[in-house]
Parts: structure tokens; sequence; C-alpha cells
């Protein structure tokens, strides 16, 4: 039988079966992100599936990020029903203010090479940077997770994508992550992973592999996910305790199909409305006029991309006239950076908000 892609090698791991694409498997969960946008119906099925106590509360992660600040008395009651529940049971629980769990999932060191990651919101995915499986599942699955500590997958097919070159000057992460959206369609990826590889993986800084990763899920994919490198390490140092074990794809792997990217030929992409896929080169769409312009979420609110944007303003002239940006960084702890750094980036772009 052909070797096995890194997805495969995961599920095996985390399964005790000898698996590969298409098998079913239940897996043990290495950590699962709740959010105030998925919690609340979870702990209705927890309730509904008898449950009394969670499994390992160290494994969960709950965040109030969707409804922040809370817009009416029943999301107020919402955050207030999840904080009792997280405080009962012990889980760790990020407060409204703290930024958007995606991303403190990546900050505080819980996804790791080799690791199960899930997440009851699609961009759960965006771990996959890190050398993990990480998926988005329901608020069902969740309070499964929170009742037995497992879940069920079917292991996917991967395609497989590989880098070969650098990305040119002003030419970025979303540039590629649009490109390849171009290349498979909005669904071309449904229920696989895409397995990045190639020589250009080790060009790309952690944070242009998470906007990739993130980004996965607007093609279908049920992962994004890189190999482990020294990119990989450096990011997790002083980060995590733990230790972890790289995975990598067999040479012999079997894979749905292959698709190649020069980084190298690539230029500024952008997604016209209203589909991910109806991609042009920027150059085509100039001329459109843009009344808000709007940076941030775990997919956009990271230090390095306020760096590539101002260089982008700086190079153009600064925002136009009649242009609002806004920007948010997605956790506090990047705000803070922010703030902290030479002129502050974001007040440096001009931003007419800046919320958090």
């Amino acid at each position: 039988m052909a070797g096995r892609t890194i997805s495969e090698t995961i599920l095996a791991r985390k399964s005790g079966q000898d698996a590969h694409a298409g098998d079913l498997v239940v897996c043990e969960v290495d950590c699962a992100l709740g959010t105030d946008g998925s919690v609340p119906m979870a702990l209705d099925y927890f309730k509904a599936m008898g449950g009394e106590n969670v499994r390992d509360a160290g494994r969960l992660v709950f965040a109030l990020d969707h409804y922040v600040p809370p817009t009416s008395p029943q999301t107020i009651e919402l955050h207030r029903v999840i904080r009792d529940f997280a405080r009962r049971f012990s889980v760790t629980l990020h407060e409204a203010g703290e930024g958007i769990g995606h991303q403190l999932i990546v900050e505080t060191g819980r996804a790791l090479p080799g690791g199960l990651v899930v997440g009851a919101d699609s961009h759960a995915v965006t771990y996959g940077a890190l050398n993990c499986f990480a998926t988005g599942i329901g608020s069902s699955d969740l309070a499964a997770v929170m009742l037995c500590g497992r879940i069920w997958l079917r292991v996917p097919d991967s395609i497989r994508v590989v880098l070969t070159g650098q990305l040119p000057g002003g030419v970025y992460a979303k540039d590629i992550a649009l490109a390849l959206a171009g290349m498979l369609g909005a669904d071309g990826a449904a229920y696989q992973a895409l397995e990045f590889a190639g020589p250009g993986v080790a060009s790309l800084a952690l944070e242009d592999r998470l906007v990739l990763s993130n980004l996965a899920v607007e093609m279908g994919a049920k992962t994004g996910i890189f190999p482990a490198d020294a990119e990989t390490v450096a990011y997790l140092q002083g980060r995590t305790g733990q230790a972890f074990e790289p995975v990598a794809a067999d040479p012999d792997a079997h894979y749905s199909r292959t698709v190649e990217i020069a980084l190298d030929a690539l230029t500024p992409q952008i997604a016209l409305p209203h589909l991910v896929d109806q991609v042009v080169a920027l150059e085509d769409a100039a001329g459109t006029p843009v009344q808000m312009v709007y940076l941030g979420t775990c997919t956009g609110g990271r230090l390095r991309d306020f760096h590539q944007a101002l260089a982008v303003l700086e190079a153009g002239g600064g925002v136009a006239p009649g242009v609002q940006l806004v920007v948010t960084p997605a956790t506090d702890d990047i705000r803070r950076q922010d703030v902290a750094s030479d002129g502050s980036l974001i007040r440096s772009m001009g931003t007419l908000a800046y919320l958090c």
C-alpha cells in the first residue's frame, strides 16, 4: 500500500488505526476551541447527551470573540452561561477583548506539530500551519469532545500544493491563497486536505503559512497543512513546554492531484464580488471605487499584515480621500506590540477606527 500523507499519518496516530483516505476513524483530540458563537449550542447538546462532567478540561479552550461587545441582553446572557460553565469545570476561557480564538490558539502554543486540533468554527483550519491536523467542527461534535475527548472523522484525500521560488516585492501570502482559489475553485478542495510542499515553503514566514492554512477553507478544504521546519520550531519557542513530534509525508504518499505555484511569477491578486474564486490580477480591477477597507480578523490581523499594508500605503501616498480604513488587531497581545512599536503601525496607517 502507498505511503501516507501528513494528514493520514496524524489521523492514524490519533486513532491507532491503519488509516488511509476514505477510512472512518475515531481520534483522540489534543485541543478543542469553542467560541461564543458555538459554545451555547454545544452546551445544549452536552446537557441532552447527559453530560455531567467534561473528560479533560485541559484540552478545552473557550473564547468570547464573536459578540464583542455583546449587543443585546441575549448575548450578555450567552456570555454569562459560558463563563459559568468554564468556571465550573476549569475550562480555559479567553475573555472578551483578549482576541480571536484562532490566533489565541497559536499564540499560546496549543497547536503543535503532529497534533489534532479542532474548533467549532470553520477557520480552525488556521492551525494547520503548525503541522497539525486542524479542522472546523459543529457544536454537537464539540459537545462530544467535551464528554469523551474524541471525535470521528473521515480521513480526507490530499491535494499536494507545491510552492517554488520566492515571492517578489509587493506580493504577499494572500496573493498565493487567491491564486490557488482561482486554480481550484470555491469548492475544488471539498473535504480534502491541502498539503503545502516544495522549496518555496521555506521562504514563507510562519505568519504567511497561517494565512494560507486559514484560507484553505474558502476552497472547501477540510484542512490546510504544512510540513514542520526550523520556522515552525522557532515560532513555538517560548510558547509551549510540551514535547511534540513533527510529521512529514512519505515519499510514496498518494495525492488526488498535484498543483504547482511558482511564487516568483505571482503578481498581486484580488477576488471580485462576490466569490472567492472570481480572481483577477489587481491591475485588472484598477479604477474600481472603494469606500471602506477592513484589515483584521484571524486572517489579516497580525503585525506582519500591518507592516505589509503600511508599505503599500506609503508607496501609494496614504489612504485616499473618502476611504475609511478600519484595522482590528487579532489579539490584545498584537495590539500591545503595535502600541509599543516605534510610532505605532496602526497610527501610521491613518486609520479612522482602531478596534480590538
